[in-house]
């Protein structure tokens, strides 16, 4: 793998986080496979295009289909290996492994620059997006999807049931999974990358959790976040954070499987 800046998340998509995700690639699709198709649409028949923080490569392989070539990129050894043996019968995808804030992409070598939650974590986003700006073609395109901030929204809901009990898992907006969460900060990092016409449209997917209460909880308990605030609390203040997300979900189990209505963040921009 190529250098790193990205030091504590390379460790945690090298570890028990990047393992979760590995050994739950469906479920994690399941999840976040709704969305796709936003993405997707940016897709054009002879781009060249580069998925940030790939995963295990659902959207790579979709984009693939689509595309000339697809390029994944993520620092996590375990997600890739799985995203490889998925991708094994698809000729036009390759995965490489690196921090894409100092990855040595080729100058120009991209048409369109995509992800799917994948961006949330750099270190010094402005540099990591000049470094995704350096690898697209003049003129190149960017379409990525990150988090709402949660107020409002079911999994704010979920979460927030456990609030008396642990910090809330996704830390403030500004850092963690919502970083991107408040549109005037995303375009303020995008146009200081070089970016341009930069808009931020709020978009919405169904998302399957589980396919009961139980099932779902327990998932997100293992969820990197939830069991590492679950592990800094007593047994007893853990089971009470468990019970309360139990109980949240409750509300939304079907026959069949428990959904959520998940809200997201479209960006686009273009290569200035």
């Amino acid at each position: 793998m190529t250098g790193i800046v990205n030091t504590a998340q390379a460790e945690a998509w090298n570890g028990y986080e990047g393992e979760h995700w590995a050994s739950h690639a469906d479920r994690y699709d399941a999840v976040n496979s709704g969305f796709n198709d936003y993405v997707l649409d940016q897709v054009g028949r002879d781009d060249r295009v580069l998925d940030i923080g790939c995963g295990n490569g659902q959207l790579t392989r979709l984009a693939a289909a689509r595309a000339r070539s697809a390029t994944g990129v993520d620092l996590s050894g375990p997600m890739l290996a799985t995203a490889r043996t998925r991708a094994a019968e698809v000729p036009n995808v390759t995965f490489e492994q690196g921090d894409a804030q100092e990855h040595p992409f080729a100058d120009g070598g991209f048409d369109l620059a995509i992800s799917r939650f994948g961006v949330m974590f750099f270190a010094d986003p402005v540099a990591a997006f000049a470094n995704v700006r350096r690898a697209l073609s003049p003129g190149g395109r960017l379409a990525f999807l990150c988090l709402t901030a949660l107020s409002g929204t079911d999994l704010g809901t979920v979460f927030g049931a456990m609030a008396e009990y642990l910090p809330q898992p996704t830390g403030p907006d500004g850092s963690g999974p919502t970083s991107f969460a408040d549109p005037d900060r995303t375009t303020a990092v995008l146009t200081g990358a070089g970016f341009e016409d930069v808009v931020c449209t709020r978009v919405e997917a169904g998302q399957v959790w589980g396919r009961d209460v139980p099932d779902a909880a327990g998932f997100i308990a293992g969820w990197g976040p939830v069991r590492h605030h679950l592990g800094m609390v007593d047994a007893a203040t853990a089971a009470k954070a468990t019970e309360a997300l139990t109980a949240a979900l409750e509300p939304f189990a079907g026959p069949d499987a428990v959904r959520l209505r998940g809200a997201a963040w479209l960006v686009t921009g273009r290569r200035s």
